[in-house]
């Protein structure tokens, strides 16, 4: 399954969801050679499709959704965040 599925057989609209966002992912070394799309909705489950940027192993979960929002590769264990917006923006700007 994948999030597309979910939402076609659900017919969901924005107003449905708490959240939804779609980005890359950085690896240990601070590069981009991962992905992470997460939606979640009113039930408080996170639907996350992910491409690890450490190990390239690429897998569907759900989990309960809560902040801060992270999910760990079921192969190498990396730890994958999607931190707010605000703050990740905050933090690229010290650098």
């Amino acid at each position: 399954m994948s999030i597309d599925d979910y939402i076609r057989e659900n017919s969901l609209k924005p107003r449905d969801c708490l959240y939804h966002t779609n980005r890359s992912a950085k690896n240990a070394r601070g590069e981009f050679t991962g992905k992470i799309r997460v939606l979640a909705t009113k039930d408080n489950v996170a639907r996350v499709e992910y491409k690890c940027p450490e190990c390239g192993h690429e897998e569907y979960v759900e989990q309960q959704w809560k902040r801060p929002f992270y999910v760990k590769c079921s192969k190498c264990g990396f730890k994958i965040s999607v931190p707010k917006m605000r703050q990740e923006f905050k933090k690229e700007m010290k650098k």
